[in-house]
């Protein structure tokens, strides 16, 4: 600040405009200490000056610095010394320091309840003195029967509450009510507190549709809508406001409550290591004393999250919590469940009620609402602990069904190939011990074993082999041998497995000649080895493995189609014999042919009633139709494999076809959809420890798609979340551009431009070393906009400069016209920069005639440019009319003037060369110069400009009806108010 007039080097204040200035200056820095200390600062160099109204505003700005902070507590002393200044010369306040002492009076009465330690007398006695003020002073009692409903709330006088909340909404608005937002928020809040969610989200509404807003609202809305949202099942909204809510009460050391809120809805929807999260970004909420009723509020919620991760078997996981030592959830949990009811026992006392207490308990209580609520953004899912029988499984036994129904029923999803077969034989084998079964149910549970075991389990594949033959099924036997074959293929021993599954082939069909076993055993034996021969086409993809492949497959259906029955797996091996087929045609090339026989292979297994088999099927069908150019049909598959897998899906194969389906209907437009499908594929993918790859791109495809629905501050807190794991080396560079670059729009969107101009330069440094330098450039000239809205012009030009020069080595001339007119503008916002502006848009209009002046390009590329130039002339008008320095002689001024006026003149002539399509623009250029006319004293020239205009939208749109739009109205009005004016002019 040295060097500022006003300001000595020691930032002193030397005069009162100088300590404005300061003030204004100190209240656009963050909340928080630094912030109030400078304000304590600012009160003693006002006290200097020895002017009154320097004192009252310096006294003014620390009690709002305080307000919007953590040291809510030290408010209370600039009023009190501000109301003894008002009592004893109330002339030394101007309007609006009048008015601002009357409006923190709500501060105080409400502010007191805060403070436990103050008496619930004082606040009765501030609430009948403002009472009396406001009379007084004229104004309505709305906000004081708002500070009454407040206190009566408080305290759980709820008779007394409802009362004055009818009196509050019935009152007059004037000057001192609380702005709707706020009004709304409370009101909202109310109703929430009774049990009446939907009328607090109808009372919401309004805010969170952005129609009012203030330094504090939506955030404290979108915290409080949470709870409601997640009690009415509205999760989308919830998770919708939690997103964006979080993002505005981050960076706000005042909004501990708010951030409470979104503490408890991470702990109330499954969130919890979002929770934890959160509460290692703000430590000082933890110990922050000068607000005690929002210290009740976090404490209450940490409690809430710290049992919730105890309940989960996480009490011995380490947290954040208050500094000075470590924590375990447990620990933190009985910490801040005494701190809360300490504080709510001290608010209690004061108001002579339980009220607070309750609020509290009742708070610490909840149970979680959703399981878990998808958020899209990173996430660690916090399992619960396994948790081991205290009693040996031995000693459970009389609680256990009959050994013999065990079985049956392990034999029923067995045989229908049910997915828990497995398990239901492990329970059988659980059971058994001790037991003397026979050999069929010791070979069927030795053959499951070695299923679930898989390349562990050849050995056991040939124990429940000889188990099969002691019963006397040889035909099983064989099966069972030809399995442990085929395992030995997936553990790469493809020649042994075909040289012993060519033996169990042999003699599988000799036994079947002889009806020594059934076609079911048969099949089993030529599935294996078709198995096995489908892995040898995996390593050599030659004619003749495929075509031996192929007649083996082909054997298993002749053996089998038409045979089925109600034999579950023989259609199986149907379906599989047809999905085989299928993979051979698409390793020949046949693509149609392959998906063909896919549809057919996911058909037979929904027919048998197997859909979790088709899941496979249905995802390489997706595949190859896309391949086909058939989105629709990939769609239909995707969805199809979605539905058929079920819970049976596991959660890797879920997230890949959400994915996939995202990809596919964000292709087709539906980005809401396609939103929905990212989302999903990011839950999945964390839930599969697939967070840092999958999840990312997943995110990253979350984020682009909420923003093309305009969602930009969900938008950018996915983004944000997807960017630390997304890598060039995993992802492509390209992915991590465009998350750079969508983040940055994002930004750019909600007013973060310097933030927003970091993504853009950060994603232009990698495209930097692309082949192909367009999106370099057009990062390059974002990053300039961005700088140039942070308020940082020579970094700004420096990037337009960057941008460009890359445009003219791209041949881009609309990007190097519009870098050329962006830097000229910039400079004509720095001191004495006018010449520099003018000489830049100069070569703008340069730029465009030498384009114009090469070959004529193809019509509808010559208009486009036609357009720049016509746009460069209107910009070097409007350029050089705000080019006039206040203090520039008559002549001077007119000279400007009419030098503006021409290049208007000249744009007017250019889009009057393009006809219907420059229309508005043209119009638009016609008003400029009628002004500039009318400012150089020459009435009827402007006349003539607004007579222009209103018979340019005079004539017809080309259905016989005169243009009636939004822009033909606003031109049509500005071009008669201009002609009225030159009419008065001239009488």
């Amino acid at each position: 600040m040295s060097g500022i007039d006003g300001l000595d080097g020691n930032h002193g204040v030397t005069g009162f405009d100088a300590l404005r200035r300061a003030m204004a200056e100190n209240a656009e820095e963050p909340e928080g200490p630094a912030r109030n200390a400078r304000a304590e600062q600012l009160l003693a160099e006002a006290e200097k000056l020895n002017t009154p109204l320097a004192v009252i505003e310096a006294l003014g700005h620390q009690l709002k610095v305080y307000n919007y902070s953590s040291e809510k507590a030290k408010m209370f002393v600039p009023f009190a010394r501000l109301l003894r200044m008002w009592d004893e010369r109330p002339e030394d306040f101007d309007e609006y320091e009048t008015h601002s002492l009357h409006w923190v009076f709500k501060w105080m009465t409400t502010g007191m309840l805060d403070q436990p330690h103050i008496p619930l007398a004082a606040m009765e006695k501030w609430l009948g003195e403002m009472e009396q003020r406001y009379r007084l002073a004229g104004h309505s009692e709305r906000a004081v029967r708002s500070a009454e409903y407040s206190v009566a709330a408080h305290v759980g006088d709820l008779a007394r509450a409802e009362r004055a909340y009818a009196a509050w909404l019935a009152a007059d608005r004037d000057a001192m009510a609380d702005c709707h937002a706020c009004e709304l928020h409370e009101q909202g809040w109310w109703q929430a507190q009774r049990g009446r969610d939907e009328e607090a989200l109808d009372l919401w509404a309004p805010v969170l549709e952005g129609e009012f807003t203030c330094a504090h609202e939506p955030h404290a809305v979108l915290a409080s809508s949470l709870t409601p949202l997640l009690r009415l099942g509205r999760l989308d909204e919830a998770r919708a406001n939690h997103l964006r809510g979080f993002r505005l009460v981050r960076s706000m050391e005042s909004m501990r409550s708010a951030y409470a809120d979104h503490v408890e809805f991470c702990a109330l929807s499954g969130n919890e290591a979002r929770g934890l999260e959160l509460l290692a970004e703000r430590p000082a909420y933890f110990t922050d004393d000068g607000h005690p009723r929002s210290r009740l509020d976090f404490t209450a919620v940490v409690a809430l999250l710290m049992d919730r991760l105890t309940e989960l078997g996480l009490g011995d996981r380490p947290v954040p919590g208050p500094a000075g030592r470590s924590w375990s959830a447990a620990e933190l949990a009985a910490h801040a469940r005494a701190e809360a009811l300490a504080l709510a026992a001290r608010f209690d006392e004061r108001n002579g009620t339980v009220h607070v207490s309750e609020r509290a308990r009742a708070r610490m209580a909840q149970r979680p609402l959703v399981e878990r609520l998808p958020l899209g953004v990173r996430a660690v899912r916090t399992a619960a602990a396994v948790v081991v029988p205290s009693v040996p499984l031995t000693a459970q036994e009389p609680d256990l069904p009959d050994l013999s129904a065990l079985i049956a029923e392990a034999r029923r999803l067995s045989d229908t190939l049910q997915p828990n077969a497995v398990e239901a034989w492990a329970a059988v084998a659980r059971a058994a011990k001790g037991v003397e079964l026979d050999p069929r149910d010791r070979a069927e549970m030795a053959d499951h074993e070695a299923m679930d075991l898989g390349p562990e389990g050849t050995e056991l594949f040939e124990r429940a082999a000889a188990l099969y033959a002691e019963a006397g099924d040889p035909g099983e036997s064989l099966a069972a041998r030809a399995r442990a074959a085929y395992i030995r293929a997936l553990a790469g021993d493809v020649d042994e497995a075909l040289t012993v599954v060519a033996g169990l082939y042999d003699e599988v069909l000799a036994l079947y000649s002889t009806d020594g076993t059934g076609v079911r055993q048969t099949a089993s034996v030529l599935m294996s080895r078709a198995r096995i021969l489908m892995r040898r086409v995996h390593e050599a993809e030659e004619d003749a493995v495929l075509s031996e492949a192929e007649q083996a497959v082909r054997e298993v259906l002749a053996l089998v189609e038409g045979r089925t029955g109600d034999d579950v797996r023989l259609a199986a091996r149907v379906a599989e014999g047809q999905a085989m087929l299928a993979e051979l045609a698409a390793r020949a090339g046949d693509v149609e042919a392959s998906a063909e026989l896919f549809t057919w292979a996911a058909a037979g297994f929904v027919e048998a009633g197997l859909p979790w088999f088709a899941v496979e099927y249905e995802a390489r069908l997706a595949g190859l139709l896309h391949h086909l150019g058939d989105p629709a049909g990939c769609e239909r598959a995707l969805g199809a494999a979605l539905e058929h897998g079920g819970p049976h899906l596991e959660a890797i194969g879920r997230a890949q076809l959400h994915l996939q389906l995202a990809e596919i209907v964000g292709g087709r437009g539906d980005d809401e959809e396609a939103a929905e499908h990212a989302l999903e594929a990011a839950h999945w993918a964390d839930e599969a420890g697939e967070g840092p790859a999958l999840g990312a791109l997943a995110r990253h495809q979350l984020g682009g798609f909420l923003l093309r629905q305009g969602r930009w501050a969900e938008a950018a807190e996915v983004l944000e979340s997807a960017l630390p794991d997304l890598s060039a080396e995993t992802h492509g560079d390209g992915a991590v551009v465009q998350t750079q670059w969508w983040l940055g729009d994002c930004l750019s969107e909600l007013g973060e431009h310097r933030e927003a101009a970091e993504r853009r330069l950060q994603a232009a440094e990698i495209a930097r070393h692309w082949p192909e330098q367009h999106d370099h450039a057009t990062l390059a000239h974002l990053a300039a906009e961005s700088l140039g809205a942070a308020g940082l012009p020579a970094e700004a030009d420096r990037a337009y400069a960057r941008a460009g020069g890359l445009w003219r080595e791209l041949g881009n001339v609309h990007g190097l016209i519009r870098s050329l007119r962006a830097r000229a503008w910039l400079a004509l916002r720095a001191e004495d920069g006018a010449d520099t502006a003018r000489e830049l848009m100069t070569e703008a209009v340069r730029e465009c005639e030498v384009a114009l002046g090469g070959t004529r390009a193809e019509e509808e590329a010559w208009q486009r440019l036609v357009g720049e130039l016509g746009h460069t002339h209107r910009q070097f008008g409007d350029l050089l009319a705000r080019s006039v320095p206040e203090d520039a002689e008559d002549d001077s001024i007119r000279a400007v003037l009419e030098a503006s006026l021409a290049q208007v003149v000249e744009a007017i002539v250019v889009f009057a060369s393009l006809g219907d399509d420059a229309l508005d623009a043209r119009t638009g250029a016609e008003l400029a110069a009628g002004w500039l006319a009318a400012d150089l004293s020459r009435p009827a020239e402007a006349a003539a400009r607004a007579r222009a205009v209103l018979d340019a939208y005079g004539g017809t749109d080309g259905s016989g009806k005169a243009r009636d739009d939004e822009t033909a109205r606003t031109r049509r009005a500005e071009a008669e108010q201009m002609l009225g004016l030159m009419e008065e002019q001239k009488s």
